[in-house]
């Protein structure tokens, strides 16, 4: 339900109240802060097309032409001419991240995901409703970016409901009415539920999450064995995670790739290389983290696996400088003809920092 048709009925009572909230393309709008002029354009933040870069956040303007994040930004680039690439602020982008957390955490424990997303939850509040529509104009009001957000007895629903009705949404899914709320969406809405799986239970005639609900358990259980009744309780809106407020930094990040047959090419691996690289830069700066060390995991055709690492003095975070390194690693490690049935890719000794310069240790 919207913010406008809630006003309209009786407020009911929430034994459990989680809110997610999301900001609406984080990226572009705190580029727009500093540069109005670029209001109203098909605006993308990404690395550049002729250097393999991929669009981390795309404007409502530039999705039209069918602009999506994670997107090469060559693609983009040809979907939409007109297209203005900006690099990201990175500075700016955690500044603004931890405005909006700060005033989130003033309403409730708080589970911050990523730069740009968390969860808050509001059992205690004796008006959570109220409390969801007031967190969403605050964080407007005093960061100036808009946010979208959902209201739910579960996470999962709640991260669904704040997706339903961007940008700057708001979605109520009252108790007792989850089931209802998720039933005509399609089942890639679901958390869990990525493309490969939405084509399984495609073939069997599932494709809402209203279908996967009332699905047969045991036709459900032959094609995905044990997981298949859990599949079922998401599609009813069931999930029992709590917010966890004091999530801590990940350890590590990784990124690897199995071939579908051995390869000797280097220009293969090299290409694949970089894209993890891109993958785990991305991932490095969705939580505002920096690496100290980079690794490369190799396996040859007979399953040798082995990895090798080396360190920085001052963290990064870039896919420029992760490539670099572990295509150093790399380089040194492979005998050239090799076959090569894995590579992979990550980072460790993670922390939260801005540094950029490189200073090796070997």
């Amino acid at each position: 339900m919207n913010e406008k048709s809630d006003r309209k009925r009786p407020s009911p009572i929430w034994s459990r109240a989680i809110l997610h909230l999301d900001m609406d393309a984080f990226y572009v709008n705190v580029h727009l802060l500093d540069n109005p002029a670029d209001s109203g354009t098909p605006l993308a933040v990404g690395g550049k097309p002729k250097q393999r870069g991929v669009v981390a956040s795309a404007s409502y303007e530039a999705r039209k032409f069918g602009v999506r994040s994670a997107m090469p930004t060559s693609t983009a680039v040809r979907l939409c001419p007109g297209l203005k690439l900006v690099h990201a602020n990175w500075p700016r982008i955690r500044e603004c991240s931890r405005q909006v957390m700060t005033i989130l955490r003033q309403c409730g424990p708080v589970e911050q995901m990523s730069v740009d997303e968390a969860y808050i939850d509001l059992s205690d509040q004796t008006d959570p409703e109220t409390i969801a529509a007031q967190i969403r104009r605050e964080v407007k009001a005093r960061t100036g970016l808009p946010a979208s957000v959902g209201l739910a007895t579960a996470k999962l629903v709640a991260k669904v409901a704040s997706d339903y009705d961007k940008p700057e949404g708001f979605t109520v899914v009252p108790p007792g009415t989850e089931a209802e709320f998720l039933a005509p969406l399609p089942t890639r809405a679901l958390w869990g539920i990525g493309p490969k799986t939405a084509e399984k239970l495609a073939r069997l005639g599932i494709e809402t999450c209203g279908q996967l609900a009332a699905a047969d358990l045991e036709q459900l259980q032959r094609r995905f064995g044990k997981h298949a009744a859990e599949l079922q309780e998401r599609a009813r809106g069931v999930d029992g995670r709590s917010v966890h407020p004091e999530r801590g930094p990940a350890k590590s990040i990784s990124q690897e790739w199995t071939f579908n047959t051995d390869v000797t090419d280097p220009e293969v691996l090299r290409r694949q290389l970089q894209k993890m690289c891109g993958r785990v830069a991305q991932s490095l700066q969705k939580r505002s983290l920096v690496a100290h060390t980079i690794f490369v995991k190799f396996r040859w055709a007979d399953f040798t696996t082995f990895t090798r690492q080396r360190s920085v003095e001052i963290g990064v975070d870039q896919e420029v400088d992760i490539y670099r390194i572990a295509g150093a690693i790399w380089q040194k490690h492979w005998p050239e003809g090799q076959p090569m049935r894995l590579l992979g890719v990550g980072v460790s000794k993670l922390e939260v920092g801005n540094g950029r310069q490189l200073e090796f240790i070997f």
